[in-house]
């Protein structure tokens, strides 16, 4: 059966018998997932203001964990990068520089913590690239890459 939300009947019926299965409630429209915040228009889902940047990581890019280095919030960076890792799933563009920043996630610092803030400034700049499930009634998958 295909359910598309134009046909309430069906969307209906398919939350009833969730409800059988799972506690849950209709919280209306996708406001946030994953603990991002999720903002529609007529083009797709965007970000919010903040100063882009071209490259998710700076090359040649040397983290790792010193002594001398500030610690940052731990949970904040937690939060952060965990969601990241979610969206790396549909943006691999993202994926490299997100594997290298949760390599620190029980050590955190504000150098880490500003690697994070770029890969997110980085996505600012590119809201386009990413996967794009759309509904075209083939199974075909292109998939393309640029890798240095």
């Amino acid at each position: 059966m295909i359910i598309t939300r134009n046909d309430k009947h069906k969307v209906n019926r398919l939350q009833d018998y969730l409800a059988t299965e799972f506690e849950m409630k209709n919280l209306g429209g996708l406001k946030y997932f994953l603990g991002i915040e999720v903002a529609r228009s007529q083009r797709g889902i965007f970000h919010g203001d903040c100063k882009s940047i071209d490259t998710p990581i700076v090359q040649n890019h040397l983290h790792g964990e010193c002594l001398d280095q500030v610690p940052t919030n731990k949970e904040r960076y937690q939060r952060l990068v965990g969601r990241l890792i979610y969206l790396s799933h549909i943006r691999p563009d993202i994926a490299y520089a997100v594997s290298v920043v949760s390599q620190f996630m029980h050590s955190s610092s504000e150098d880490h913590m500003n690697a994070v803030i770029r890969i997110l400034r980085y996505l600012k700049s590119a809201p386009e690239k990413g996967l794009m499930l759309s509904k075209h009634g083939h199974l075909n998958i292109d998939g393309y890459t640029n890798v240095d």
